[in-house]
């Protein structure tokens, strides 16, 4: 994506931030709106790899993409939520590109510390663009970061887990239809999911909070992220790309 700075682009292709990505899908379906759309679409959590890859590859392909490849992403996803309830609707458009913004900042922060100021900015204003891509009027992105914090209060304070919530979030965790190597992972996967949540949030899907335990997660994914070469972390992106050029 042309105009960016090449640390946001090294912020946007580090694959290490999808490890917030069970935390976002639950922020994003405690909205009861986004929760009953998903919950409708019967191949979400029966196929959570390829869901993963379709949303990895729209992110990539806003943040780091050509002109082509943003608008033929975009058209697979907006392609996609014809058929989901409440999908193409501008609040849940704002909260879900809301959940990517923070639950990627601040997954970054745990794992490699704070993005400076200009940074934060840049993430900021090239965040707007997950939704207005869709249908997102512009002027409902908050102007600034500040303007950020007080929204996701705002809606955080309001979120519900219903059981349309739940029974997703019981889908994703239990992880029945993930390869073996998936649900191998996945203990360490809740525990980090833990942290990223808020502790009321937390508390109404039933996810157990082990303070030690995370803290132990988290210690081995900085390492882990800390020894893996960059290029190696940045090999989702790269592929993901190239397989939007190509085409399906």
């Amino acid at each position: 994506m042309s105009g960016r700075s090449e640390a946001y682009r090294r912020y946007a292709a580090d694959s290490s931030l999808v490890l917030g990505g069970l935390a976002a899908i639950l922020l994003q379906v405690a909205d009861p709106v986004v929760a009953h759309g998903v919950a409708s679409s019967s191949g979400f959590a029966r196929d959570p790899l390829r869901r993963l890859r379709h949303t990895l590859t729209y992110v990539y392909a806003i943040s780091l993409g050509s002109p082509a490849q943003r608008a033929l992403a975009a058209r697979a996803v907006d392609a996609a939520h014809t058929r989901v309830p409440g999908a193409r609707d501008a609040a849940p458009q704002l909260w879900v590109a809301a959940t990517l913004a923070r639950v990627g900042v601040r997954a970054h922060e745990l794992l490699h510390g704070p993005l400076d100021d200009a940074l934060a900015d840049e993430v900021h204003a090239a965040s707007a663009e997950l939704g207005m891509s869709l249908q997102l009027p512009a002027e409902l992105w908050p102007a600034d970061r500040a303007a950020f914090d007080r929204y996701w209060e705002e809606t955080v304070a309001g979120l519900r887990v219903t059981r349309d919530a739940r029974g997703v979030a019981a889908e994703l965790l239990s992880a029945r239809a993930a390869p073996w190597w998936v649900r191998l992972l996945l203990p360490a996967a809740r525990e980090f999911t833990a942290l990223l949540l808020p502790p009321r949030l937390r508390e109404d899907y039933g996810i157990p909070w082990h303070p030690r335990r995370a803290r132990a997660v988290l210690g081995v994914a900085r390492v882990v992220v800390r020894v893996t070469p960059r290029r190696l972390r940045e090999l989702p992106s790269r592929r993901l790309l190239a397989a939007l050029r190509l085409g399906p």
